[in-house]
């Protein structure tokens, strides 16, 4: 009987490994496939606009954001956000957070395929709110569809309100589109598989406590590539 309990026990301590090794792999996939969809999207002619690129404090990217419930309009995507260093956000871009898209009506308004989505942070109060907690993205000020053209002034009233500016991409067309119902929050779970620890969002992107994981770098140099420096608003 003990024999049997010992053996059992190991199987079961061997697939918590097992599992544990593939839930990490996946994380660390989503990490260059987040890198893979900024590059690709800021390659885009009529990108998103340099002049709002440069002033956003945070960028998060969520690769192929599918739709889990399409018949209420759900949604669920993984990614990750990363954040300027320094204290006025004016330093190289920082290790990732790990991050989670869920809920909303997405689906009603791309049509219910797989869509990339990059959210520009504008300020530290939207991102010291999605590090904190799992944030609401409303219909007001908060969020917006971000302004599309290399030409797009960042002075529209969108923009210049908006905390939070939302892109996506879906079967190559490239515009901007409301998030209005969907949730944002930190997802702890990866984060402990990639950083080997328990730690909060804010001490990786704010108080960045960790070094960027191998699988960021894509992400990483395409922003310090991209947009090396801050501008103030």
């Amino acid at each position: 009987m003990r024999s049997t309990i010992s053996a059992c026990a190991v199987c079961a301590l061997l697939f918590a490994i097992a599992s544990w090794a593939d839930d990490k792999q996946k994380d660390e996939d989503r990490l260059k496939n987040a890198g893979t969809v900024l590059t690709e999207i800021l390659n885009i002619p009529d990108d998103i606009p340099q002049d709002l690129l440069d002033k956003a404090d945070c960028v998060v990217v969520f690769p192929s954001v599918l739709k889990a419930a399409f018949v209420v309009g759900g949604s669920y995507g993984r990614g990750a956000m990363t954040c300027r260093t320094g204290n006025s956000f004016n330093g190289p871009w920082g290790a990732p957070s790990m991050m989670a898209l869920e809920g909303g009506s997405v689906g009603f308004q791309i049509g219910g395929q797989a869509t990339d989505f990059v959210l520009l942070v504008m300020n530290d109060r939207g991102a010291n709110g999605i590090l904190s907690s799992k944030v609401k993205l409303g219909a007001d000020a908060s969020v917006a569809a971000g302004p599309v053209g290399r030409d797009a002034s960042a002075e529209t009233d969108a923009s210049m309100r908006a905390e939070i500016l939302s892109y996506s991409r879906a079967r190559g067309l490239f515009a901007g589109i409301s998030l209005e119902g969907s949730t944002i929050r930190p997802d702890n779970d990866a984060n402990t598989r990639i950083y080997g620890e328990k730690i909060s969002a804010k001490d990786i992107v704010i108080a960045h406590e960790v070094h960027v994981p191998p699988a960021a770098e894509g992400l990483m140099s395409t922003l310090n590539a991209k947009t090396p420096k801050h501008k103030s608003s």
